[in-house]
């Protein structure tokens, strides 16, 4: 009986309130999907000429190939911006009030999340509308498909960062802590260059990076692949799955921990 009370009612209110204060703060859209664009447009213009990959990775076109990257940048933009005000909240004393709330860590844990997740997903779909410009189009189905998979790559993006941002008393901190570690997966994520092409070391850890499989997943969705490999698929979204449910869990016991 007490489970809405507990979990769902409080998750709700903090996800209209990630979305209101979203909607207030313009800028904020125009930031995180304005300087993926710039790099989708000039890295891959400036690579094209030079870049070729074969069909089964997006054709010969940069563009083609850069673009999952840049969905999955736009993410990780849109993950940062959510859950660095988490600290915000903080400093303003919000957060102290919620912890002291008769509400379980499971409903602030997910409630942030998700709000975070729903703004990735909106500003992706919004940045797919360009797909058609550089030749890649989809069915209804497959956009549908799609926009299921980039629901769990936010979710597990907008998780790591909850995670990283729960145990940060500065925007500073914060900030540091992206630059040497959540900008280095996206780089490794198969998103600039191909797994095939890199050094052994290097391959290793692709291999054992979630965000690999976020790219890979999107990739064959977007190509028309998803026939042809479907146990490569399956085993993204399982690997994808398996990420959220790592990042939560450990956002949730954070959360329990209060101080």
């Amino acid at each position: 009986m007490n489970f809405l009370p507990e979990l769902i009612y409080p998750a709700y209110s903090l996800w209209m309130r990630e979305l209101i204060r979203f909607f207030r703060q313009r800028s904020r859209m125009i930031g995180v999907i304005g300087s993926p664009i710039l790099f989708w447009f000039f890295i891959g213009s400036g690579l094209g000429t030079s870049f070729k990959t074969s069909s089964s990775m997006g054709g010969g076109n940069y563009l083609e190939y850069f673009f999952p990257g840049t969905l999955l940048l736009i993410m990780l933009f849109t993950a940062i911006f959510s859950t660095i005000s988490i600290i915000e909240d903080r400093k303003e004393g919000f957060l102290q009030s919620v912890l002291v709330a008769p509400i379980s860590g499971g409903g602030i844990a997910l409630g942030k999340i998700f709000g975070g997740t729903t703004l990735a997903v909106i500003q992706a779909v919004l940045f797919l509308i360009l797909a058609p410009l550089i030749g890649i189009t989809f069915t209804i189905p497959q956009l549908g498909l799609l926009i299921i998979v980039l629901f769990l790559i936010g979710f597990g993006l907008t998780g790591l960062g909850f995670l990283i941002a729960w145990r940060m008393e500065s925007t500073q901190g914060f900030h540091a802590i992206m630059n040497l570690f959540l900008i280095p997966l996206w780089l490794l994520s198969g998103s600039l260059f191909p797994i095939d092409g890199a050094p052994g070391w290097l391959r290793a850890l692709m291999a054992i990076n979630p965000l690999t499989y976020s790219v890979t997943a999107t990739r064959e969705l977007l190509y028309h692949q998803l026939r042809s490999r479907a146990s490569d698929f399956l085993v993204c979204i399982c690997v994808i799955t398996a990420f959220c449910l790592l990042v939560f869990t450990g956002s949730m016991l954070s959360v329990r921990k209060k101080s």
